[in-house]
């Protein structure tokens, strides 16, 4: 699993994208401080100041505009708030986000950034395939959860981080900018500062990023296609998601890589990034991923098929997806990078034995 530059002027079935990028820079607190090993809510603010003149080429815009652009390591929206609540002043005086600015005033920012919760940094082992100063890209297994919830206090991804990099408690999510459902394996990338988390967010927004996943699904696809369907919180069932009017847009394309007796061996590339969303979008075109304990229903037994094959799909842990591909433009260099990280054991297992039935029954 290497990191792989690609050339962005390649056609559109590359699935890649592009995004602006800018430097900026954050005070810091002492490494001492950083380096406790123990709950990591005694960090609870991050003090920011920053000046800088508005250059000639900046001048006569929008002041939430011209900051954008000079602390670029900070959201607009974030930066939007701290000009309403007159933390961020231009040539000492108090304005509003849409009021202009001249060439020469002095934006001076004076704010606080608060942790982000009470978080215990724990020696998790974590499989990292690619790691400089600004972001790190690991290869999550199935188990392990992303972030701290209900039921999961520790021991989660963002445990992990913190302990492979403390600085990080200043981060907001510890860097996570995307998630993997606890039991989907692959790949994930997470921002080690903020300017790098504010850029990869804007390609997530901006759809720039390629995700592209692998599964194994129930039933025989005959060709791939695209799936244009909102998803929100299940009317009845709240721990599931489902198609529904009003929901938030999504959109997963998908094609066949391999076909057998009674499954489908899947690529899927997102397009947005909704929770359980390619879970959601194959359940309801009617293929749902082998071993999905939320969205596959009643299994089903192939016919014929042989006491070994019945058993993997009766008793696979979770749900056959792998997040396969990742590709996204650097936060700081704005190089194109490119991850593959390889099906894990479990499902190559599956598809070994699928392809062994399908094999059985040709002739």
């Amino acid at each position: 699993m290497g990191v792989l530059p690609v050339d962005q002027s390649r056609s559109p079935s590359s699935w890649s994208g592009s995004s602006p990028v800018a430097i900026g820079r954050i005070a810091r607190l002492p490494l001492q401080l950083l380096k406790r090993p123990f709950i990591m809510s005694t960090i609870t603010t991050q003090a920011i100041h920053l000046c800088a003149e508005v250059p000639y080429d900046l001048g006569g815009q929008r002041l939430d505009q011209v900051a954008a652009q000079l602390f670029s390591e900070h959201s607009r929206s974030r930066l939007a708030a701290w000009i309403k609540e007159g933390q961020l002043t231009v040539d000492g005086a108090v304005l509003r986000p849409r009021d202009t600015v001249h060439a020469g005033a002095v934006l001076e920012l004076c704010a606080a950034q608060q942790a982000q919760g009470e978080w215990v940094a724990q020696d998790i082992p974590l499989d990292i395939v690619f790691e400089d100063e600004h972001i790190l890209v690991l290869n999550k297994p199935s188990g392990l959860v992303v972030h701290p919830a209900a039921g999961h206090a520790d021991g989660t991804l963002l445990n992990a981080l913190l302990h492979h990099v403390p600085d990080l408690i200043n981060v907001p999510r510890a860097g996570i900018v995307h998630r993997l459902d606890k039991d989907t394996t692959g790949l994930m990338v997470v921002a080690k500062t903020l300017q790098a988390q504010t850029r990869l967010v804007e390609q997530l927004q901006a759809r720039s990023v390629s995700r592209i996943y692998e599964a194994v699904v129930i039933g025989v696809i005959i060709t791939g296609g695209t799936i244009d369907a909102a998803i929100g919180r299940h009317g009845q069932q709240r721990q599931r998601m489902a198609v529904v009017e009003g929901g938030k847009p999504a959109v997963s394309h998908y094609r066949v890589l391999e076909r057998f007796r009674s499954h489908t061996h899947v690529r899927v590339k997102l397009e947005t990034g909704r929770t359980h969303q390619i879970r959601v979008h194959m359940t309801h075109i009617g293929y749902p991923l082998v071993g999905d304990p939320l969205y596959s229903g009643r299994f089903r037994i192939p016919p014929a098929a042989n006491p070994t094959m019945v058993q993997t799909l009766r008793d696979f842990p979770r749900q056959a997806l792998h997040a396969r591909f990742l590709e996204l433009n650097h936060p700081i260099s704005g190089e194109r990078l490119k991850w593959e990280s390889p099906l894990p054991d479990d499902l190559v297992w599956l598809l070994t034995l699928l392809q062994q039935d399908r094999e059985a029954f040709s002739g």
